[in-house]
């Protein structure tokens, strides 16, 4: 008996020790100045959603700074109603070419979000910008360092995520760029052709659905069948005579 105790209690404790390290680690991933992409294709345009999830050592934050890399030329900040917005440009020695075939002379270095309301320590907020990634940067892995600041001190996002080495204490939040899928709205060439089966693929889900429908029907008729007998076996046998 105590056997069984010592081990009920063991495996207690390792499916709690378990738990917590399952909540852990995506609690200390959100304690980072990130990053989300609704699209990583090459010279495809995508919204980049950068999360502040706290305060810089409890203080309130009052201004989030994000770099632009060199790369991307043109950003259009999110209005966020309880930020004011400013982007910041710097000029190109020469100017380049965007995809549209203009000539730019500057680019968007800098976007800075200035807070209206600090914004308490334990509260979250996100800033999003919408612009193109480079045509020619599959493969590549674009940061975008952050400077938060806050009435007391700040936090600068910066640090490079080396693959292989410990995540650094502050890293830059960071995006890899994947191969091109399509046109730069996202379009793919396959999209016509993956449209053409959908009616198919509804019609195969369909006929599944019914399928499974009646495996489920027959299923429960055969458990009561099943049910039935048992009931009638143990009747017969309460019925049968002391002496059988």
């Amino acid at each position: 008996m105590k056997t069984t105790t010592r081990t009920t209690a063991l495996a207690a404790s390792a499916l709690g020790a378990g738990l917590l390290f399952a909540l852990a680690s995506p609690l200390a991933a959100s304690a980072h100045v990130g990053v989300t992409p609704d699209s990583t294709a090459a010279g495809s345009y995508t919204v980049l959603t950068f999360a502040v999830p706290h305060g810089c050592d409890g203080s309130s934050t009052t201004a989030v700074a994000i770099d632009i890399p060199e790369s991307i030329p043109s950003v259009t900040p999110t209005v966020n109603q309880g930020w004011t917005v400013e982007k910041s440009t710097i000029t190109l020695d020469p100017p380049v070419t965007d995809a549209h075939g203009n000539e730019l002379t500057e680019r968007v270095g800098q976007v800075v979000y200035t807070a209206k309301t600090p914004l308490a320590d334990g509260y979250r907020d996100t800033f999003a910008l919408s612009l193109q990634l480079p045509e020619d940067a599959a493969g590549d892995t674009l940061e975008f360092p952050v400077t938060q600041t806050c009435e007391v001190g700040s936090t600068l996002w910066n640090e490079k995520t080396v693959d292989g080495e410990a995540e650094p204490e502050h890293p830059a939040p960071a995006i890899t760029v994947t191969e091109a899928a399509g046109d730069a709205h996202g379009h793919s060439d396959s999209d016509d052709a993956a449209a053409s089966t959908d009616h198919d693929d509804a019609s195969s889900t369909t006929d599944a659905a019914e399928v499974d429908v009646l495996a489920r029907v027959l299923g429960v008729l055969g458990l009561v069948v099943g049910a039935v007998g048992v009931v009638i076996a143990v009747v017969s046998r309460r019925r049968a005579p002391a002496g059988k």
